[in-house]
């Protein structure tokens, strides 16, 4: 639906997009280089597309992983907080087997 990127000399080395995953909330996804990595990138792009998405009426979120440790930190630098979590949960002896 709508995307902000970052760019280095004319290169783009940063992008956070949003999809419509229902008429009144888009979910954002962002990505940026490994060279670029650690220096707030991530954090500026999403902040700033969470912001637009806010403008057009509709609802930013952001989800990932608990276990994506970076992506979390992420969400929560750019001004998101946890709201909802998301569990898998497997028959016992699936879980047996993976442990053997």
């Amino acid at each position: 639906m709508l995307g902000a990127g970052a760019y280095d000399n004319g290169r783009l080395i940063g992008l956070a997009a949003c999809s419509a995953d229902c008429d009144s909330m888009w979910q954002i996804g962002v990505d940026v280089l490994s060279d670029y990595r650690r220096k707030g990138i991530a954090s500026a792009l999403t902040n700033r597309l969470a912001i637009e998405i806010l403008k057009r009426d509709k609802m930013p979120f952001y989800c990932c992983a608990w276990s994506n440790i970076h992506s979390a930190r992420n969400a929560i630098r750019s001004g998101f907080v946890p709201a909802w979590v998301e569990m898998t949960v497997k028959p016992a002896e699936i879980v047996d087997k993976m442990n053997e």
